[in-house]
């Protein structure tokens, strides 16, 4: 036999010890491939469920909330000069004018603070926007200024319907710098949703010229809301380029800069979870140094054959090395694969948890079951698989595999072929 054996036989002797008889030392490896497979399953359902939620609540954001890029006036000059300006810019999906201030609305059951939203109508009727949109009741068209659309969460703490009359309470100033509150009813046009009750629970949303009318200019907030073809990877230089076409008094802000905090929340936390799932991966690689212990207690007698026909402790080495790589990817593949599939159907994974709960909470007369709160989580999950961080888990744990099979894949090698023999 040659001192050294070619990658072939390594792989091939490797393959035969993963798929042997278990008395001959089979289920160790099998063992610890599938104690990889298991610890990934519940690693990669966990990153597209995360990325899913931040994705999703990113994309609600930025289509319904923030805008893409916000063009605020410092000095007021209003943006009739600058808007048809921003709109013909290559790259711009569109622009619309918002005045944003707080008021106290009134219905049939109470009171509450509420978000009020001026905004230009056709902003509703853009395809970001009534994508993330869902109309709960009524319609999401304001035909008039004496219409307003709610939040569903507002309608409910304050009673209101479709066709109600709602009042909301906003402060004008007099000519000598007097506060005094004025009350404005608007009806109820339609109750809407965003999907997301953080983002949309005080909504109160009015026309551009309703919101001009009742706020006043010290009381409220007047800006440009642009969204552009690429918000994720061209905004910064978007906004950078607007600058010397705004002119003075204008300021451009990104989505990023205006939810810095948000977004740098939810990125830690992804880190977070990255870190925590690295330290799974290395655990179960034990499994795999364990299991290559073992198997070269069960295999001594092949090794002593092998040495014996001239393989150097390296050939040796490598052959336990490499059984250590076979049970890395086979785990990694076969728990990522489940990974995937269980990800992907978690929507429907939860509405069947959910519907045989809420059959056994029938039965007591309990609450409706609901796994995902929508005052805290999105209604439904979006599917996002990072193809890139899906790759490097399982190169990772292959390499972990083969970093934890080392030293006792050293420790086969350096088996003494005449002592084992004597054994026999």
């Amino acid at each position: 036999m040659n001192d050294k054996l070619n990658a072939s036989p390594h792989l091939f002797i490797a393959f035969r010890y993963l798929l042997g008889r278990a008395r001959e030392g089979g289920r160790y490896l099998r063992g610890a491939a599938a104690g990889i497979a298991v610890s990934l399953v519940p690693i990669i359902v966990t990153l597209i469920v995360a990325d899913g939620m931040i994705r999703g609540i990113t994309d609600r954001y930025l289509e319904l909330g923030t805008g893409h890029i916000r063009v605020y006036d410092f000095l007021r000059k209003g943006f009739d000069d600058v808007k048809p300006l921003v709109k013909v810019k290559d790259g711009v999906r569109g622009a619309w004018a918002e005045r944003d201030g707080m008021a106290v609305i009134t219905g049939k059951k109470g009171k509450s603070g509420a978000t009020i939203r001026a905004v230009e109508e056709s902003f509703w009727q853009d395809p970001g926007a009534s994508k993330f949109l869902t109309v709960v009741g009524g319609q999401a068209e304001i035909a008039a200024d004496n219409e307003a659309l709610l939040g569903e969460a507002l309608a409910q703490a304050i009673g209101a319907e479709v066709g109600d009359t709602v009042r909301l309470m906003t402060v004008r100033v007099t000519e000598d710098g007097r506060n005094i509150p004025r009350m404005t009813p608007f009806k109820v046009k339609g109750v809407v949703s965003a999907g997301y009750r953080e983002l949309d629970a005080l909504w109160c949303i009015v026309s551009y010229n309703a919101g001009q009318r009742i706020f006043a200019d010290g009381l409220s907030s007047s800006f440009l809301m642009v969204k552009i073809m690429n918000p994720y990877k061209d905004s910064d230089a978007f906004a950078d380029d607007l600058f010397p076409l705004l002119g003075p008094g204008y300021g451009a802000y990104t989505w990023k800069e205006l939810q810095k905090t948000q977004y740098s929340s939810y990125e830690s936390t992804r880190q977070i979870l990255i870190f925590i799932m690295a330290l799974i991966v290395m655990v179960a690689a034990v499994n795999v140094s364990s299991a290559t212990a073992m198997l070269a207690l069960e295999r001594q007698r092949d090794i002593a054959v092998l040495k014996a026909g001239g393989a150097s402790p390296a050939s040796i080495c490598r052959i336990f090395v490499s059984g250590a790589f076979l049970t890395g990817v086979v785990g990694a593949v076969v728990g990522i694969s489940v990974g995937l599939l269980v990800g992907v159907s978690i929507n429907q994974i939860i509405g069947a948890l959910e519907t045989i709960l809420n059959l056994f909470t029938g039965i007591f007369n309990g609450d409706k079951v609901k796994i995902l709160n929508p005052s805290y989580y999105l209604e439904t999950i979006p599917v996002v698989v990072d193809w890139l961080a899906v790759s490097l888990i399982g190169l990772f744990t292959v390499l972990c595999s083969i970093l934890a099979s080392w030293l006792p894949s050293r420790k086969a090698g350096s088996l003494k072929p005449l002592e084992i023999l004597r054994k026999y």
